[in-house]
């Protein structure tokens, strides 16, 4: 099954990649005309998020600078000690949603610390695959849609991010 597993995970994307166009191609699509197209349209919107991405990136920084994110994290880690989640993924939980390079780089520091193999670090690494930088998320698509009203978005994106963090941490400490 593992072998299985490791082939799929190995030929999906090239698979998918050579799939595309030659089915456009087979449908009569003007692949290359159609990539420039969207090259094109994506670069137009690339420039409109920009005041969008600014403005999270300043939020996200005030938030850390104001000492908030240590306050919430020294809030609830007695209260994940008693369920025997490691403290010290607590900061990546909190800050997956808000920074994908903010977490990778503080994954990558646990993973240094700790090793690859500890349970922090597998947990960690559970953690950086089963949630998404929701706020950059949002700030981007509709940013790029021009969607002015994203509350539901929004708590069902965090929602979604807690979920898959607590997953994350039982199925690390199940498995493990």
């Amino acid at each position: 099954m593992l072998n299985f597993i490791n082939l799929v995970s190995t030929w999906a994307i090239p698979v998918i990649l050579a799939f595309i166009p030659l089915y456009a191609y087979a449908k009569k699509v003007p692949v290359y005309d159609s990539f420039v197209d969207g090259a094109k349209d994506g670069f137009s919107t690339a420039i409109s998020i920009i005041p969008h991405l600014v403005g999270m990136m300043v939020a996200i920084s005030i938030f850390r600078a104001s000492g908030a994110l240590d306050y919430v994290i020294s809030w609830v880690t007695p209260w994940i000690k008693n369920w025997g989640v490691p403290s010290e993924v607590l900061p990546l939980g909190l800050l997956r949603p808000l920074t994908g390079t903010g977490s990778l780089a503080f994954t990558t520091d646990l993973i240094r610390t700790y090793g690859p193999d500890s349970m922090i670090g597998r947990i960690a690494s559970t953690i950086q695959g089963s949630t998404d930088t929701t706020l950059y998320v949002i700030t981007v698509y509709f940013g790029a849609v021009g969607i002015r009203n994203g509350r539901y978005a929004l708590k069902v994106g965090l929602f979604s991010d807690v979920v898959g963090f607590i997953a994350a941490i039982a199925i690390c400490l199940l498995v493990f």
